[in-house]
C-alpha cells in the first residue's frame, strides 16, 4: 500500500471509505445488532489473513496485562457501531454523522478527570459552541422534526459517548498497537455482541437477498477490514495532527452523500449547527501540544 499510495492519501481515502458506510447499512435487512456482529466477523477474517500475511505477531507476553482494557473497549466498540446503525433508522445520516462527531470534544472534557490535565478557555469555548451546534441540529422546540429525529439523535449522541469511550480507554493500552490491537478488540466485540443478538431470538442473514449480501461484505471487508489496515497503515507515518484534521473527510463525504445521494433534508439551523461542530472541534483539535 505504501508504493501506491502516499500516507496522506491513504489517510483521506480511508475517511472517504468510512463517510459512505450509510447506504450500504440501510440496503442491508438485518437488526443493528446482527449487522454489528457481522461487521465485526468478517473484519476479524480479514484483520487475521492481513496480520499472517505480513508476518504480524501478537505479543503475547503482555496480553495478561492488557487484556481487561481489551474486552471493555472491544465491547464499548460493538455497542457503539449498534447505537450508530440504529440512529441511521430515525433520523438523517448527516444529523447522525454531526452529532456522532461530537466525541472529541468528550474526550477533551473527560481529560482532566483522567490525565489530570487543565482545560483551557478555548476548550471551554469548543465545548459550550458545539453543544449549541448539538442543539441546532436536533431542532429542540420545532416540532416539525417528530420525536423520531430526537430519538436518532440520542442514539447517535450514545454512540459518541462510547466512541469517546474506546478513545480514552486506549490510551491506557500501552503494549499493543495498531492492527493487533484492533484485532483483538474486534474479537472481543464478538464476545459482547453473539450473546445479545443471540437473545435476540431472530438471524435474518439467511432470508437476506443478493443486494443484501453484497452490502454486508461490502461493510465488512471495505468499510472495516480493508479500511481499518489502510487507516492504521496511514497514522503510524503521519502526525498526529494532520491525520485528526484529513479525518473530517469522513463526515463531510457522509453530509454530501445523505443530501444528494438518500435525498435526506437539512434545515438552515442543521447545516449551521453542523458547521459549529465540525469547526470548532477541529479548532479544538488544532491546539499547540506541550512538549
Amino acid at each position: 500500500m505504501k508504493k501506491l499510495l502516499s500516507p496522506r492519501a491513504m489517510m483521506i481515502l480511508s475517511m472517504a471509505i468510512f463517510g459512505t458506510i450509510s447506504p450500504f447499512v440501510k440496503h442491508i435487512a438485518v437488526s443493528s445488532g446482527e449487522l454489528a456482529l457481522y461487521r465485526a466477523l468478517l473484519a476479524l477474517l480479514l484483520l487475521g489473513g492481513y496480520l499472517a500475511v505480513s508476518g504480524q505477531k501478537i505479543d503475547f507476553r503482555y496480553l495478561g496485562r492488557e487484556l481487561p482494557l481489551l474486552l471493555i473497549s472491544g465491547m464499548a466498540m460493538g455497542i457503539n457501531w449498534i447505537l450508530l446503525f440504529e440512529s441511521y433508522k430515525y433520523t438523517t445520516v448527516s444529523a447522525a454523522t454531526l452529532s456522532y462527531y461530537f466525541a472529541p470534544i468528550l474526550v477533551t472534557l473527560a481529560c482532566p478527570f483522567l490525565f489530570k490535565e487543565k482545560i483551557s478557555r478555548k476548550q471551554w469555548i469548543c465545548f459550550i459552541m458545539s453543544t449549541i451546534g448539538i442543539i441546532l441540529i436536533t431542532g429542540i422546540g420545532d416540532m416539525s422534526h417528530g420525536s423520531d429525529h430526537l430519538k436518532g439523535i440520542l442514539l447517535a449522541l450514545g454512540a459518541a459517548f462510547l466512541y469517546a469511550f474506546v478513545i480514552l480507554i486506549n490510551k491506557f493500552i500501552k503494549r499493543i498497537f495498531g492492527i493487533q490491537r484492533t484485532f483483538l478488540q474486534f474479537a472481543a466485540a464478538i464476545i459482547a455482541l453473539l450473546p445479545y443478538v443471540w437473545a435476540g431470538g431472530v438471524f435474518s442473514l439467511p432470508s437476506l437477498n443478493a443486494s443484501g449480501w453484497i452490502c454486508l461484505l461490502i461493510v465488512g471487508l471495505v468499510h472495516t477490514g480493508i479500511n481499518y489496515c489502510l487507516y492504521f497503515t496511514a497514522l503510524k507515518d503521519m502526525p498526529g495532527q494532520e491525520a485528526a484534521i484529513l479525518s473530517y473527510t469522513d463526515p463531510l463525504v457522509a453530509i454530501i452523500i445523505s443530501v444528494t445521494l438518500l435525498n435526506e433534508p437539512m434545515t438552515v439551523n442543521q447545516l449551521v449547527g453542523g458547521a459549529m461542530i465540525l469547526g470548532f472541534t477541529l479548532w479544538n483539535e488544532l491546539e499547540p501540544k506541550q512538549q
